[in-house]
């Protein structure tokens, strides 16, 4: 099961609308994490490195749904975070589904099966599982044995109750090509589609020895297509075949950062889900005040091995939209050049250094939230008086 026909014609739908409309900067995917706590500590994870106050605040069902109207994006993806944890995660999911928009629910499906009854199938709505992997390889990505056989018993447990499942896996450079193309082969048979990315390399997480180069992560691609064509396996992979033929450097694209905006507890994430470089209060304030050409590979050192797919699938899709002979040329992993050279490289040499903001915007929360408990306080003492 890739992305369905369903799916692709509203989503293409609604790429075309904004191409016709005349307009240059849209989103395609929100990312909409309504928490930042976790039951996992993954090694290669940057998003869970906050005090206690940050991660104990959740985003009310009611500003996630603001959120998903003022955004507009066809596609919604929930990660965290675990959102499994988020008491009202059932009404979140039920409020964007009503909207009519695709939800990617991501989890590490430790919760999966505990809180399904929380959720409906609906053709808006797929868990995204996340799975790095065959087993020893999942379970030491995320640091904790006996998970992967938890997760393929809530995904059986789903797909039984007549949920759309998808597996997502964030690929290290300690997976052979050989052990990855062992994976999509089980993913596949297990009936699942297939999200895979190599993993950004986060400055705050704990392992960051094991994030790949641009270089290497076009070669071990190269070599996953290359042993997907010998097996003659087609892959459930939910990618454009653009975004593959990206990964294998046979096309060198800019991200289009605008395309995956991100809301979260501490408001619109500048510039992208995988960066935060500053908060803002309204989509519109992103969109407009974000200094977007500041931002890229070969612009800015943080985004210097960066080839995600949240940042370039949008680029493929909208490249696609374009371009339509592209995808006739190049319809399926089978069509994608695994030899001879590759594109040119971004030139990284004249990009800006990175800046250190983490703790300025740490603190920034803390003292909002340190306001917001005074401000509780008094209108209780307020409260309290009046009766």
């Amino acid at each position: 099961m890739s992305v369905s026909l369903h799916q692709q014609v509203r989503v293409g739908a609604y790429v075309a609308k904004q191409t016709l409309m005349g307009r240059d900067k849209y989103p395609l995917v929100l990312f909409l994490e309504p928490l930042f706590r976790c039951n996992l500590a993954c090694p290669g994870c940057g998003k869970i490195d906050y005090p206690a106050p940050i991660l104990n605040k959740r985003l009310s069902v009611q500003e996630c749904l603001d959120a998903v109207d003022e955004c507009g994006a066809p596609v919604v993806a929930v990660p965290g975070g675990e959102p499994l944890i988020h008491k009202e995660i059932g009404e979140i999911v039920e409020g964007i589904v009503a909207r009519k928009k695709f939800v990617s629910l991501c989890t590490n499906a430790l919760l999966l099966e505990k809180k399904l009854h929380l959720f409906k199938p609906s053709p808006f709505l797929f868990f995204s599982v996340h799975l790095d992997g065959l087993e020893e390889e999942h379970d030491h990505a995320v640091d904790q044995k006996g998970t992967f056989k938890i997760a393929i018993k809530a995904i059986k447990a789903a797909q039984d109750a007549g949920f759309n499942v998808n597996v997502n896996a964030t690929i290290f450079d300690n997976m052979t090509a050989e052990q990855v193309a062992d994976y999509l082969d089980f993913a596949t048979d297990l009936g699942v589609g297939i999200s895979i990315s190599p993993g950004y390399a986060y400055e705050r997480a704990e392992d960051k020895e094991h994030f790949l180069s641009r270089e290497k992560t076009k070669n071990l691609f190269r070599d996953i297509f290359k042993i997907g064509k010998e097996r003659g396996r087609k892959w459930n992979l939910s990618h454009s075949s653009l975004f593959l033929n990206f990964l294998a450097g046979n096309e060198e694209y800019m991200c289009t950062p605008w395309g995956s905006p991100t809301r979260n507890v501490f408001g619109w994430q500048k510039p992208c889900y995988l960066l935060g470089e500053g908060y803002v209060s309204s989509f519109k304030e992103l969109m407009e005040t974000t200094e977007w050409d500041k931002y890229g590979t070969g612009k800015y050192e943080k985004c210097s091995n960066c080839m995600a797919h949240c940042g370039y699938e949008p680029t493929a899709a909208m490249d696609a939209v374009k371009n339509p002979f592209k995808m006739f040329k190049i319809p399926n992993m089978f069509k994608i050049r695994t030899e001879g050279p590759m594109a040119p490289e971004i030139d990284l040499t004249n990009a800006r250094p990175a800046e250190d903001v983490h703790e300025e915007l740490v603190e920034a929360e803390m003292t909002k939230i340190k306001n917001e408990k005074k401000a509780a306080a008094k209108d209780k003492e307020k409260a309290e008086v009046a009766a």
